[in-house]
């Protein structure tokens, strides 16, 4: 390639990495505070321009050198501050994220602690309720994958839920930690806005409160019940019993696309041999539960198509209310039970 064309390109590339680095630098300081929106739009600005005014400079071969060495140690600063910024499990949180779950483990028997069960009346109105309840994993009988759908097929919030001989389920939802007045954004979740939090809970709330109460949007819920040995099953249930026992030590943030309710699954499903794959619908996680059915996990032989239709529970979670069985009314008729 002639030594023009190379130039040309090595300026294209770098214009390029500069525009990245600008975008990426301007959103984190945009939301950077929640106290103080002003301050954060001036500095997100102020970045903004001097990353524009350096992809200028080289494209235009003015003083490039000097301009994409100041820039660099601008964002060699923001990243200085960026990784100063901890997590914490010290804030004001909301309620229904307030209280941290943790287990207690002695060899089968796992004492979880502060098992969510709330009392909805509506989505904000509720009266919280939490209980403690002992597992033995010698009676661990089921691993169901729960995908709640509200903005189309490619996006959907999945848990998972264990099932133990006598009826308990225990469902553990991967969400953010929200502090009192915050919401949920997507983009804020790149950008070391929430923590990390294991929801761990009854199904008469996490996954009512999904069928029931959420109304804007509606949530559509489906249940899959996971095929595969009980004992890469125990490893995973471990597995979270670990994580959340970490975060309570240890907070982390949450990322919307590296550490979410999705990839967080698959990652503690990695303690078994022989792991699903990573794929691009661990990613676009509303295409989960058919990638799973593809790779012989969803009750085999049985089309995905009807297992979408079979495992549709919003009816079925309506009509069993706050029933002591609501985890079995809601799973009557679905294949593999």
């Amino acid at each position: 390639m002639p030594r023009r064309a190379l130039c040309i390109a090595g300026r294209v590339l770098l214009v390029l990495l500069v525009s990245g680095v600008t975008a990426w630098g301007a959103l984190a300081l945009l939301y950077s505070s929640t106290t103080n929106a002003l301050a954060s739009a001036v500095l997100a600005g102020a970045f903004l321009l001097c990353g524009l005014l350096t992809a200028l400079a080289v494209g235009a071969r003015r003083r490039a050198r000097a301009a994409v060495t100041g820039f660099a140690l601008l964002f060699a600063v923001l990243l200085g501050w960026w990784s100063g910024i901890e997590p914490s499990n010290d804030r004001d949180w909301q309620p229904d994220v307030a209280r941290l779950a943790h287990a207690e483990i002695k060899g089968d028997r796992v004492t979880v602690r502060n098992v969510r069960n709330f009392a909805y009346r509506s989505e904000t109105d509720y009266t919280p309720h939490y209980y403690d309840r002992t597992y033995d994993l010698g009676k661990l009988r089921s691993v169901d994958l729960i995908a709640v759908y509200w903005m189309g097929p490619a996006i959907a919030h999945t848990i998972l839920s264990f099932g133990f001989e006598g009826g308990d389920q225990l469902a553990i939802s991967i969400e953010t930690r929200k502090e009192r007045g915050e919401t949920y954004s997507t983009t804020r979740g790149f950008f070391k806005q929430y923590e990390l939090h294991y929801v761990v809970a009854d199904e008469r709330d996490v996954v009512r409160l999904r069928t029931s109460y959420r109304k804007d949007p509606p949530e559509d819920v489906y249940v899959y019940r996971l095929h595969g040995p009980l004992e890469n099953a125990r490893r995973v249930f471990l597995q979270y019993m670990q994580r959340i026992n970490d975060l309570q030590a240890r907070p982390e943030f949450y990322n919307t696309l590296i550490d979410n309710c999705t990839t967080g699954i698959w990652m503690n499903a990695r303690i078994n041999p022989g792991h699903v794959p990573l794929s691009w619908k661990v990613f676009a996680s509303g295409y989960l539960p058919e990638y799973l059915h593809g790779v012989g996990m969803l009750a085999p032989g049985v089309p995905f198509a009807e297992l979408q239709r079979l495992g549709y529970i919003n009816p079925r979670a309506r009509a069993a209310g706050d029933a002591e069985d609501f985890s079995r009314l809601i799973r009557v008729g679905l294949p593999g039970q």
